[in-house]
């Protein structure tokens, strides 16, 4: 990863009221309304302050209003259908950047206050364990970056796109932005005619009213909120079909969309591949999402992934090099989308799949052996260890870079533990474990301990002697099969990974 993250300044309010929400992400105890508000989170290691306890959300209405500049604040609506899971007097939603006009929970008006990067909601009513619950938040959504803040929107040169891995999404809209929470979601999105608009999921129509269009999408699966995409731009939406019917929908500038197009037409052959190892394609459509845009990485939003076009211009690129970027990508749709990672410590499984698969491909498609990558990866393997952490237990991002937890160990340095891991039970049982993974987690949370649970049912052996010194090492185990792989003194610095 090359993009380097800043720490986050709190949310403006237009309102504000002392209140509190103090919980433990076991217990949820919930003391009295006079203590400040302050913010929580689910416990998770890396992010200690993401997500909320106390409630399950089952499903998001975004309604963004575009004002035709890139560079001024959408009016938004944002509401939230959540499932109480303890008793609440109030509760916190992640929002760090934007103005907060009103709160209403169940239609009623509610008091709120800022607290770190949270949004601290106190209902009038109190909210009982085991209810459905509907908030909203009328809000800003500012696509500038505050001092000392990156994520959440990326400005094109034509509009707006989304970027919210790993901890980015409440820096658009109000949410539980945890992995761990996933929920369906809908898109509203009021943009000046001439722009066009799609995001993740499938398009729920179209309507012109005077000089503005409204644009809904609805996912069909659940969602993280890092995995979020509304692309707005002077766009071209190219259709095309993959296997059994497939709606792939790209969404390039409209100036380039006959230049990109033989890239554009790679998808199908690919989402084919990827089913032939690992099952049918999880979703309801796909497509790259090519923007106008310097980001430094690319993305795996679900349903549409984020491309620098860049990529497929710069002729410096390697051929076989991009078509590998481009199934990193699609392969995360299985593993990171559908299968999410339960902690932010889990996603080795999300990086280190994309990463075996995208080597896989080019193994099989550019004759570029994978056993020469993952000896290199070998032998640099002990230096990523020693800088980012084993790979099942990266070291926290440093400080004011929350993602530069996106280091080698968790790329190649996973896809070497996957390496091994085939090494160790053999082709057939590691094949039929990846199908396994993907069917028994589909639009669920997983976790490395899920993982090697399985990978010893399949094995039918205890494996986590194994997995141990792999996953949670700060040296690399010998190699199976390969006594004469070392590790390797490091002749240059590492280079940086440029997709996620």
């Amino acid at each position: 990863m090359s993009l380097t993250p800043r720490p986050r300044t709190q949310p403006r309010f237009s309102r504000h009221r002392k209140a509190a929400l103090l919980a433990s992400a076991v217990s949820v105890c919930l003391l009295a309304a006079a203590a400040p508000a302050e913010p929580l989170g689910v416990g998770d290691r890396l992010y200690p302050y993401l997500g909320n306890p106390g409630y399950d959300v089952a499903s998001y209405d975004v309604a963004l209003t575009y004002p035709g500049t890139n560079d001024k604040p959408l009016q938004a609506v944002t509401t939230i259908d959540a499932w109480t899971t303890a008793d609440l007097d109030r509760l916190n939603l992640d929002f760090a950047h934007g103005t907060v006009q009103s709160v209403e929970v169940d239609g009623r008006p509610a008091d709120f206050a800022g607290a770190g990067e949270d949004l601290v909601v106190t209902p009038e009513h109190f909210l009982h364990k085991g209810i459905w619950t509907r908030i909203t938040v009328r809000h800003t959504s500012d696509p500038m970056p505050a001092k000392d803040q990156e994520g959440g929107w990326v400005r094109t040169t034509d509009g707006l796109a989304m970027a919210n891995q790993a901890d980015a999404a409440h820096l658009v809209f109000p949410c539980n932005d945890h992995p761990s929470d996933k929920a369906f979601f809908t898109f509203r999105i009021t943009a000046p005619n001439g722009y066009t608009v799609v995001a993740n999921g499938l398009p729920a129509g179209a309507e012109r009213v005077g000089g503005t269009t409204t644009w809904t999408y609805r996912t069909r699966h659940p969602m993280a909120t890092e995995l979020a995409q509304v692309s707005i731009g002077r766009s071209a939406v190219v259709h095309r079909e993959g296997p059994h019917g497939l709606p792939i929908r790209d969404v390039v500038p409209s100036a380039d969309r006959k230049a990109l197009e033989p890239w554009l037409a790679k998808t199908p052959q690919q989402v084919a591949w990827l089913e032939g190892k690992v099952g049918r394609y999880p979703f309801e459509t796909y497509g790259v999402l090519m923007a106008q845009a310097s980001t430094g990485f690319e993305l795996e939003t679900q349903t549409l992934s984020l491309f620098e076009k860049e990529l497929f211009t710069e002729p410096a690129y390697p051929k076989w090099y991009v078509e590998s970027v481009m199934v990193h990508e699609l392969s995360h749709q299985w593993f990171g989308d559908s299968v999410s990672p339960r902690t932010w410590s889990d996603v080795w499984l999300n990086e280190g799949h994309a990463t075996w698969y995208e080597e896989l491909y080019s193994e099989e498609t550019a004759h570029r052996p994978m056993d020469d990558r993952m000896k290199a990866a070998y032998g640099a393997s002990d230096r990523w260890r020693e800088a980012g952490g084993p790979p099942a237990r990266p070291k926290e991002p440093a400080p004011g870079q929350k993602i530069s937890l996106f280091r080698p160990n968790i790329y190649d340095g996973a896809a070497l533990v996957l390496y091994a891991l085939r090494q160790e039970i053999g082709r057939p049982a590691f094949e039929r474990l990846e199908r396994r993974w993907v069917q028994e987690h589909r639009d669920s949370t997983a976790t490395t301990a899920d993982f090697v649970r399985l990978a010893s049912a399949v094995a039918g052996r205890d494996l986590n002697a194994f997995f141990q010194p792999w996953l949670y090492g700060e040296k690399t185990p010998p190699m199976p099969g390969h006594p004469d792989w070392k590790p390797q003194a490091a002749a240059k610095p590492d280079k940086t990974l440029t997709r996620r």
